[in-house]
């Protein structure tokens, strides 16, 4: 199972191949046949926040971004669950500053799934085994 990170969930659906590495396409395309594609009800959240905040453009209206991307065959939603907000919690803010960050580290782990991510941040954590990552880049 992957649960992809917000940026590599818009460069998945909006095609940004040059961001996007090949193994990484591979790896989506077959989760997704497998119904076995991730995107947190936080990514959600941060997305609609950084379009209001001006900061995030998108090629159609938010709303219909989500609704569509969330459509697309083998991906599903993942639910925030007290589990892995508490989880979450425990993440030390020396480890991940982001609040967000650490959220969706903690749902890659209850679901057991890989957290396919370009962010520096979590791919260093990632190296301590707390979590499996790949690089969307790769």
């Amino acid at each position: 199972m992957l649960l992809l990170d917000t940026h590599a969930w818009i460069w998945t659906v909006d095609g940004a191949e040059r961001r996007v590495g090949p193994r990484s396409r591979r790896l989506i395309a077959q989760a997704a046949g497998q119904e076995a594609v991730r995107v947190s009800c936080m990514t959600v959240f941060e997305i609609v926040a950084l379009h209001t905040a001006g900061r995030l453009q998108l090629s159609r209206p938010v709303e219909e971004w989500i609704e569509d991307s969330l459509d697309r065959p083998g991906v599903r939603l993942a639910e925030l669950t007290r589990v892995a907000a508490a989880d979450a919690g425990f993440i030390p803010r020396v480890a991940l500053s982001d609040p967000l960050d650490r959220l969706l580290v903690a749902t890659a782990r209850q679901l057991d799934a890989t957290l396919v991510t370009g962010d520096s941040a979590i791919l260093a954590y990632a190296r301590t085994g707390s979590v499996r990552v790949h690089d969307v880049a790769r």
